[in-house]
């Protein structure tokens, strides 16, 4: 098996707003330069307003894009990985407005529904109505691809507890089993979910060892920018670390599918090592007009390709399925007064292309990678006990394991870079 090197994607000139500005011919145009970067896999997300407009409807115009999606990635000879429910997103929850409860805050993050902004949450998640809707969506999406050659897996969510946490690891289990079955019976193709850092170093009531049961591996997302435990925003061993929990709670194989870093802009420098979280108190605040600092925690263009090479190194000598960088573009200028990028400029500049169309050092340090055609490794991943990491303090545990681990590479020599 070839480990994977792939991309998270939206278009550049309309972002989240994809599915209802959609460009066949922009996306074509980008999986012709994502595959002759030599990347293999396009990961992708279903913006669940656009898609189910009311519980027990899905929209028809929208299965036709998504299939019109899928062929285009076929077409350029690239899988592809549907992201449903989506949910979170560049730290806002994108939802339809008839999954939100008049009882629930909104919460660490903004919601967005096809309305406008809402001081409301989603309801239950998990289980009871909302369920029974994604289970409606989840089996008209896979009834349109079913077998369809240029899928290689669904996704159940992006980053799905910051939309709201499952009351216990059982109902969180019972979700993803379900949804699972659903994918599974109407498509025939395979079913992860995209779980995150945060999953790991705070009790989200999520247990990996019983959402993942049903899954064909499991996936995980990180960031050493977004990571309390990170010994500084270049820290390269962030990413391992988490998929070696991942792989120690779930016992499966592991997809690391989402990592990167926001770019400084210009020459500028980072004034931080990390993002302030929603509920943290936000960074000193760095004016736009500074001529040396950037206004967030970031990497020149030099550092991530730096970065980007000696965290793909890792995850592939630590046995892992392959590894998607965050993200396929910078945004156009013109959205940055749309939500997210209004409130968090940083999640424009993730991107292997600039916003004007031109590649980045990073391009060219996943294409090297790429090209190479590297073999998956076999792991030594060792079976870690949740009750034991969970029922002690967080974050203490996170430090501890982090520290062992760190201890652990140095006994077998470090590694480069």
């Amino acid at each position: 098996m070839r480990f994977s090197v792939g991309i998270n994607y939206w278009p550049n000139r309309s972002a989240m707003a994809m599915w209802e500005r959609f460009d066949a011919g922009e996306i074509r145009e980008d999986f012709a330069r994502i595959a002759a970067l030599g990347l293999d896999t396009v990961r992708f997300f279903l913006r669940w307003a656009d898609f189910q407009p009311q519980p027990d409807t899905v929209e028809p115009t929208m299965l036709a894009r998504l299939e019109a999606f899928a062929d285009l990635a076929a077409e350029a000879g690239l899988r592809t990985m549907p992201t449903l429910f989506c949910g979170h997103m560049s730290g806002v929850n994108w939802l339809p407005s008839w999954s939100l409860d008049p009882a629930t805050p909104a919460g660490r993050f903004r919601t967005i529904t096809e309305r406008g902004e809402s001081n409301r949450g989603i309801g239950d998640f998990y289980r009871g109505a909302l369920l029974g809707a994604q289970l409606v969506f989840a089996r008209a999406a896979g009834e349109r691809l079913r077998a369809h050659p240029a899928v290689c897996a669904w996704d159940l969510g992006n980053e799905f507890t910051n939309l709201r946490e499952p009351d216990d690891e059982y109902v969180a289990a019972d979700w993803s089993r379900r949804l699972t079955k659903a994918l599974e019976e109407t498509s025939g193709i395979p079913v992860t979910a995209g779980t995150h850092g945060e999953d790991l170093t705070r009790d989200r009531n999520l247990r990996l060892g019983s959402l993942c049961a049903s899954f064909a591996y499991a996936t995980m997302h990180g960031y050493p920018v977004y990571s309390a435990f990170a010994r500084n925003r270049l820290d390269p061993e962030v990413v391992p670390f988490l998929a070696h929990l991942t792989a120690g709670f779930s016992r499966k194989p592991i997809l690391f599918s989402e990592l990167g870093a926001p770019t400084c802009p210009g020459r500028k420098l980072s004034p931080f090592d990390r993002i302030a979280l929603p509920d943290e108190p936000p960074t000193p605040t760095i004016s736009p007009d500074d001529p040396v600092l950037a206004t967030y925690a970031c990497l020149t263009e030099t550092e991530t390709a730096d970065y980007c090479t000696a965290v793909l190194e890792r995850l592939h000598a630590d046995g892992r399925l392959g590894a998607w960088w965050w993200c396929w573009a910078d945004y156009a200028d013109a959205l940055r007064d749309e939500p997210p990028f209004d409130r968090a400029p940083h999640e424009r500049s993730f991107g292997i292309i600039r916003s004007d169309g031109t590649s980045k050092p990073v391009a060219d340090a996943l294409a090297a990678f790429a090209r190479q055609r590297r073999s998956v490794l076999p792991t030594n991943d060792i079976p870690l006990i949740a009750d034991t990491y969970y029922y002690r303090t967080l974050p203490q545990s996170t430090l501890t394991l982090y520290d062992g681990f760190l201890r652990a590479v140095e006994e077998r020599g470090g590694r480069a870079g």
